[in-house]
């Protein structure tokens, strides 16, 4: 989440006029997070949150974001709800940009990650996977393997300001992984963005998962390696076999991973560390002027990139195939 977009109180209030909410107390941005600008709204009726969509976000892929939360949600799954307006309508305009109303989740994300926070994680993401079944709509998803080098030639020639040798390193890697991108795995609705920011719990319960604007189709196992790379690493960007071990266990308890996708792993690993390098690149090297937004260092995924590329197999990842089929 993020704050792009300054919205006036006048026209928040026009806006908020057509839902029945009550009128609007207070509200103030949110600052964490890179993508869309977000705020969290007081009204009489209790908190929401609000959402403005930004560029990166395609209006066309709304209808999925909101009808995919309303599909999961209907399946057990905590999640946000979209609020309709008295038009029944749950998209808007505000400020110029498409605007969306949420139901707001109790809860608080962990700072301090330990293996029972990832062993929930394990299991709601294979839940998740789960309850996607049935959804009709579809959407691509335009971060993995072929929108990498985009992403890179468009700031190629800066890369190295960032890290010396970068550019080279990436080069490399994207030609590695763009002959090797596996195929045929399971497939389904993966969130595709499930940081620690974007799960909430109460005390050690997970109390619901937020924050889908990166939903889309692909490869399930693509997911957990998305979740392995951002819950399952130290502060030194070391991997931690603990926190591995408990996520990819509680995940198979709920969902079975197959041999194909077991042996993928450090090849699906690699290229989730591509992807939010990349990404962080060009939210690093672009800010827009005067935002407020926190962007994440790419440094990170340099380190768990190099991490990756020497795993071999699953046991790298601190456990056997046999414990997770």
């Amino acid at each position: 989440m993020a704050v792009y977009t300054d919205v006036p109180a006048e026209e928040l209030n026009a806006f908020i006029a057509g839902y029945d909410v009550g009128r609007v107390l207070s509200y103030k941005g949110i600052a964490e997070g890179v993508e869309n600008s977000n705020y969290l709204l007081h009204t009489e009726r209790g908190y929401f949150i609000l959402t403005l969509y930004e560029k990166r976000v395609a209006a066309a892929d709304l209808p999925f974001f909101l009808g995919l939360m309303e599909h999961l949600a209907a399946r057990g799954i905590t999640c946000p709800q979209p609020v309709k307006a008295r038009s029944g309508e749950i998209l808007g305009t505000l400020c110029g940009r498409p605007a969306a109303l949420v139901t707001f989740l109790e809860g608080m994300w962990m700072r301090r990650i330990d293996a029972k926070h990832c062993a929930a994680v394990g299991e709601a993401l294979a839940k998740l996977h789960l309850a996607g079944e049935g959804f009709t709509l579809r959407r691509a998803n335009a971060l993995s393997v072929r929108g990498w080098r985009p992403l890179f030639d468009s700031c190629a020639d800066r890369v190295d300001g960032v890290h010396h040798g970068l550019q080279d390193t990436i080069r490399h890697e994207l030609d590695a992984l763009e002959a090797s991108w596996p195929s045929g795995l399971p497939s389904g609705v993966i969130h595709a963005d499930l940081f620690p920011d974007n799960v909430f719990f109460l005390g050690d319960r997970l109390s619901g998962l937020i924050d889908f604007y990166f939903a889309c189709n692909d490869m399930l196992a693509y997911d957990v390696v998305i979740c392995l790379n951002a819950w399952c690493f130290e502060a030194d960007f070391s991997y931690n076999v603990t926190k591995g071990r408990a996520l990819l266990q509680n995940y198979a308890k709920v969902r079975p991973l197959t041999d194909a996708e077991l042996d993928a792993m450090p090849l699906l690993a690699r290229g989730a560390a591509m992807r939010f390098l990349l990404t962080r690149l060009v939210d690093w090297l672009n800010v827009p002027p005067g935002a407020l937004v926190r962007p994440k260092s790419p440094q990170e995924y340099f380190r768990k990139l190099r991490f990756h590329q020497h795993a071999k197999s699953v046991h790298d990842y601190g456990i056997e195939a046999r414990e997770l089929a």
